[in-house]
């Protein structure tokens, strides 16, 4: 487990890169990095919506403890899926703090699980929630680092194709970010081909070569589609990323930015629109003809 002294140097050192910046670089990132959009592959709206969202263990900006108003933002979301982080106590039984007979009749979201026990919601926080009814197959991975982190590797069949979803919550310290990437690039080799997301709070607010989010690279990306989502009332660091494999999956990205989202937790949800399975078929054969001649 990370010294708390530990986490408030991490997050100390977050806070000094903010107060260093300058005026003109914090509007900038403010102005420009509300949303993303992949080229001529924008205009598709009829693809998946997939979402990730640290829900601060249900505890708002206010301090209150309420799920309730976790559940209206992913209404208002309205995702076909949605990666949750910290959706479970830290210590002793690590109860889920969210009720998912009552996540079902306001969303129509389901918990995808792989023999989770107990009176988890997920596992190490995170949970996959997916349509009732979607066909899905689910496993854990256990991530190295000093702190006790874990991962979800979904297996979805959707509507609109078959689709590998890796949810995960990431460390706090670099060089365990480096490792847990490492490990979620094995977890990203299908054994057909279908193509893969990789989302979550991945804590790492580095965008250049000290990002340890380049351990992802070749395979993942785009790693330019950087949409600050932390915190909640004043979004400037990238926590939340949204990735895929093909990096062409993903058509466009944005934070949720509501009232009720920057109330609820001190992270903003991220949503991003993804390609159609026929639609990415389309595009590859486009690319291996172009190839061949």
């Amino acid at each position: 487990m990370v010294k708390s002294h530990t986490v408030r140097r991490v997050r100390d050192s977050a806070m000094d890169s903010f107060r260093n910046m300058t005026p003109e670089v914090a509007s900038n990132l403010l102005s420009k990095r509300r949303s993303y959009e992949a080229g001529e592959s924008a205009f598709r709206n009829d693809g998946p919506l997939i979402a990730s969202y640290n829900i601060h263990k249900c505890v708002g900006q206010d301090g209150q403890f309420d799920p309730d108003r976790i559940i209206e933002v992913i209404r208002e979301i309205d995702p076909d899926v949605i990666a949750l982080q910290e959706v479970d106590q830290r210590f002793g039984k690590r109860n889920g703090l969210l009720d998912p007979d009552r996540l079902e009749r306001r969303t129509g979201l389901v918990p995808v699980v792989s023999s989770l026990s107990g009176h988890s919601l997920g596992w190490h926080g995170n949970v996959v929630l997916a349509r009732k009814g979607v066909p899905a197959t689910a496993r854990r991975l256990l991530l190295p680092g000093v702190e006790p982190r874990g991962g979800l590797v979904v297996d979805l069949e959707l509507a609109t194709g078959p689709l590998r979803v890796i949810a995960a919550h990431l460390g706090l310290l670099r060089r365990c970010r480096a490792l847990q990437a490492r490990m979620l690039m094995e977890a990203a080799e299908p054994e057909d081909d279908r193509p893969v997301v990789l989302m979550g709070d991945l804590n790492e607010w580095r965008l250049g070569p000290r990002s340890a989010l380049r351990e992802l690279e070749p395979r993942f990306g785009p790693l330019e589609a950087v949409v600050p989502s932390f915190p909640a009332s004043y979004p400037l660091w990238a926590l939340d990323r949204v990735l895929a494999s093909p990096k062409s999956l993903i058509a466009s990205l944005e934070v949720h930015d509501t009232d009720l989202a920057r109330q609820a937790s001190d992270h903003l949800p991220l949503k991003a629109r993804i390609l159609p399975s026929d639609c990415l078929e389309a595009e590859s054969e486009e690319e291996s003809l172009t190839s061949v001649a």
